[in-house]
């Protein structure tokens, strides 16, 4: 009796551990962009207000730890259930979460550049490598997609198009300007389609599902990270951007407002997208604060730094429920 109880116990466990493997989410990867965009931010405030840098390495150390066990899962994946990951990948909205594995290359390095300069090389190609060949296939799917609707688009798409935009933030210090400028030209052009095409979706067709909508502080991304790179490429601040960083600031203001309503949806992952692109705006007003040393911008970057602690603290907390619920890893739409 004992014998066969440990078999159905074993039986059981085998189960949950293919369960989690099949069902395992390429939007997982939305968790790292999160982790990675704070281990940034608190590098800035460290630098303003000077805080230990330890609390940045806890931070950097869980973000590759998570990074880690997620990509293996994702290869267990790939190996074991191949068919779940065609599937995926000929997904409207799932796709685009694929470039968020390779924008986790490209954070990890820009946080790499002033601790470990060979890391942050290696992470740098690999992940601007992916990132090209992520864009390319996602823009050869939406141009040759035969059942595309104007309703299947959502803040999702802007994926591919911040990755571009990330590019710069370490690969202007790490190699030739003219890479990085490259990739921010196609994250701002095609930001700029993007955002155009998808306000008209908002405005004229039906909302977005209750899934969804949290990423449309996704939109809050390009902007923020747009004046970053730019800073970044040009050495200076200038009128272009101001309105980057402005406009991205609007953003923001305009999203809290709808919080009330967006935060009413059931716990999903795609809550995650509350958290990078605070992060970037963060990162954004400290950069502001360098490049004006007007007050104003140190009090916001503190002020938005503690808002985007207690987001990132109730989505891990909220992530981790949903897990033990078994919310998590399980057949979606």
């Amino acid at each position: 009796m004992t014998t066969m109880n440990q078999s159905i116990s074993q039986t059981k466990s085998e189960s949950t551990v293919n369960s989690i493997i099949k069902y395992f989410p390429i939007s997982f990867f939305a968790v790292i962009l999160g982790l990675g965009g704070l281990t940034i931010a608190l590098q800035k405030i460290t630098q303003l207000s000077g805080l230990s840098i330890i609390l940045s390495r806890c931070f950097l150390y869980l973000a590759l730890l998570i990074f880690f066990l997620a990509t293996l899962l994702y290869l267990f994946k790939i190996m074991r259930f191949p068919a779940e990951v065609k599937n995926e990948l000929a997904h409207p909205n799932k796709m685009n979460f694929f470039p968020a594995f390779s924008i986790s290359l490209l954070l990890f390095s820009a946080i790499l550049v002033d601790i470990n300069i060979l890391s942050a090389k290696i992470l740098w190609v690999a992940g601007v490598i992916m990132h090209l060949f992520f864009t390319l296939r996602i823009l050869s799917f939406w141009l040759q997609h035969p059942k595309l609707e104007t309703t299947h688009l959502n803040p999702v798409w802007f994926l591919p198009v911040v990755g571009n935009l990330i590019v710069p933030l370490a690969g202007a210090s790490l190699f030739s300007k003219e890479i990085s400028w490259f990739f921010f030209s196609i994250g701002m052009v095609f930001w700029l389609i993007l955002f155009s095409v998808l306000f008209n979706r908002l405005l004229f067709y039906k909302p977005l599902s209750e899934k969804l909508l949290p990423t449309f502080f996704i939109l809050l991304a390009p902007p923020a990270i747009g004046f970053i790179a730019y800073v970044k490429l040009s050495g200076m601040m200038n009128d272009f951007s101001r309105i980057l960083y402005y406009f991205a600031l609007f953003m923001f203001i305009l999203l809290v407002i709808q919080v009330k309503y967006i935060y009413r949806s059931k716990f999903y992952l795609s809550r995650w997208a509350y958290s990078f692109p605070i992060a970037a705006i963060t990162i954004a007003t400290a950069l502001m604060y360098k490049q004006t040393g007007m007050a104003f911008f140190k009090g916001l970057a503190y002020l938005l730094f503690a808002i985007l602690i207690i987001v990132v603290v109730g989505l891990c907390v909220r992530t981790v429920q949903a897990m033990i619920h078994k919310q998590v890893f399980v057949k979606e739409d």
